[in-house]
């Protein structure tokens, strides 16, 4: 009987085993650290934090700083534009900050000039000088830095000067950093000049020929024992507050990782990098969302997401959407949330949003797109573009004054001689033409200005309907339709008076 019983157990035990593995996630890697007092490595297409390190700790950046001033830049200038070096932006930084080849007031160079000056031998000259020239001062343009930080999801952050100069108040995290370094090296220009391993300034004051500058960021450079293979761009910064801070943009095969490291007081930034750009690559995979989320987009049962139903054939999501997960886990591993309610910078036409976590970790997200929906919201905001306002028929119409006495108006006209009195009359006169001439010159600023955000309006439609595969003739006629049902409704019924009768 004791032998039926232990060869019933060991029966259970081993049909019992494979199903309680399966149900059983693989750890979150975690064997690995960093020296620096702060650090953080994180995937840039799911945005998961595969490791982090007081990563939501307030630090001071240092010249990593200059990674947000580049992009703000960038963002709201031509690379072309002449910059011109004040003596504020040479001679108003810190005691003992240098000035990197001895660039003078009155010194010029090309936006694209000081970015590559200022990104690859970090300097505040430089800094400075795009500051005021995109900003109008430095005041103006850190405004602009804090704004799209905050645009950027960044909540742990405020910066005081675009050049990363010790200032008590300019204090950000390494979470926020990478999210400020996924941003710009997302655009072409700053990865280009964000890579470079040299590059030739113009002629200045004090560099007659002009002069080579070169890439301080040793991972970049292979000529340097610190140099690593999948580096692709970054930055260095290092002051007497802030220690050695480095932000690292590296690429291998299909992965791309972002790293960041602050406060190194042992000269520990580039091995903490490469360590944590190893455990990055190593130890964690990326799945493509849409390759296994088919039953929103295939078949033909309706699919209800937020109380609404889609054809699948109308629903599609990005095919570059990813998860990150550890390299030994499976997609199933990672649970999925589908909510409806969206957050407010959601893009054009998003019914759902699908997120994942692993062991209640953000691993990935991605949007389901209605074409139908995105159609429909252009449509809407055409015709809010096209709507007549509200009274601006009165404004421009003549008005005609009553009541006025008709003689006064057409009488004999007095004739004054030339005197004090006439000179005052002639001065006001002339007062009011200009002040009529600035006001219809306001205005006409204002018209310009409205037609020009409407032109961006109808260019970003434009480019949302070629996104969602719908053609101009698919819209015009959605429109049409729309307008028609609106003007139905704003219709009196037949049993109704119209309005204003009595």
């Amino acid at each position: 009987m004791k032998k039926i019983v232990s060869l019933l157990l060991s029966l259970i035990l081993a049909v019992s085993m494979p199903a309680m593995t399966a149900f059983a996630r693989p750890d979150w890697p975690s064997d690995t650290g960093v020296q620096s007092e702060a650090g953080i490595v994180m995937d840039v297409d799911s945005k998961t934090v595969l490791f982090g390190q007081n990563l939501h700790v307030q630090k001071a950046p240092a010249s990593i700083t200059k990674v947000l001033t580049a992009l703000v830049v960038v963002e709201n200038s031509s690379l072309d534009d002449t910059v011109t070096f004040s003596h504020d932006a040479v001679y108003n930084v810190e005691d003992g900050s240098g000035n990197k080849n001895a660039i003078e007031e009155g010194d010029q160079m090309t936006v694209r000039d000081c970015l590559y000056f200022m990104l690859l031998t970090s300097s505040n000259q430089a800094a400075n000088a795009l500051a005021e020239h995109v900003g109008g001062s430095r005041e103006g343009f850190v405004e602009m830095m804090n704004e799209k930080a905050k645009e950027l999801g960044c909540t742990e952050s405020h910066f005081a000067n675009p050049s990363g100069l010790n200032d008590d108040t300019q204090l950000t995290s390494v979470y926020d950093m990478a999210l400020i370094g996924i941003a710009a090296y997302s655009n072409p220009t700053l990865l280009e000049i964000g890579s470079a391993k040299t590059y030739r300034l113009p002629a200045t004051a004090n560099n007659p020929e002009g002069v080579t500058v070169s890439m301080e960021h040793q991972l970049l450079d292979s000529s340097r024992e610190n140099y690593y293979p999948y580096a692709v761009a970054g930055k260095t910064g290092y002051t007497s507050i802030a220690g050695q801070t480095l932000i690292t943009y590296a690429v291998k095969e299909d992965r791309r990782l972002m790293a960041v490291t602050m406060k190194s007081t042992e000269f520990t930034h580039y091995t903490d990098t490469t360590a944590l750009l190893e455990f990055g690559f190593q130890s964690f995979q990326n799945i493509k969302i849409a390759e296994h989320e088919t039953a929103y987009t295939s078949g033909t049962d309706p699919v209800e997401l937020g109380g609404q139903q889609y054809d699948p054939s109308d629903l599609s999501m990005d095919e570059n959407a990813v998860i990150t997960i550890p390299r030994d886990a499976a997609y199933e591993d990672a649970e999925k949330t589908v909510t409806a309610d969206l957050p407010a910078n959601h893009p054009a036409g998003a019914a759902a949003l699908l997120e994942y976590t692993y062991n209640d970790r953000k691993v990935g997200s991605v949007y389901l797109i209605s074409a139908s929906k995105a159609a429909e919201e252009a449509a809407a905001e055409s015709l809010e573009e096209t709507a007549p306002e509200s009274g601006k028929e009165e404004e421009n119409t003549p008005q005609t004054e009553t009541g006025g006495n008709e003689k006064e108006a057409s009488g004999p006209k007095v004739s004054l001689k030339l005197n004090s009195g006439q000179i005052l009359i002639t001065a006001i006169v002339v007062l009011a033409a200009v002040f009529i001439g600035l006001l219809v010159f306001v205005l006409k600023r204002r018209r310009d200005e409205e037609r020009r955000l409407m032109e961006e309006r109808r260019a970003r439609r434009r480019k949302r309907l070629e996104e969602i595969g719908c053609t101009q003739e698919e819209f015009d006629r959605m429109l049409e339709a729309r307008s028609q049902r609106s003007q139905k409704q704003d219709e009196p019924k037949a049993d109704e008076p119209k309005q204003g009768a009595e």
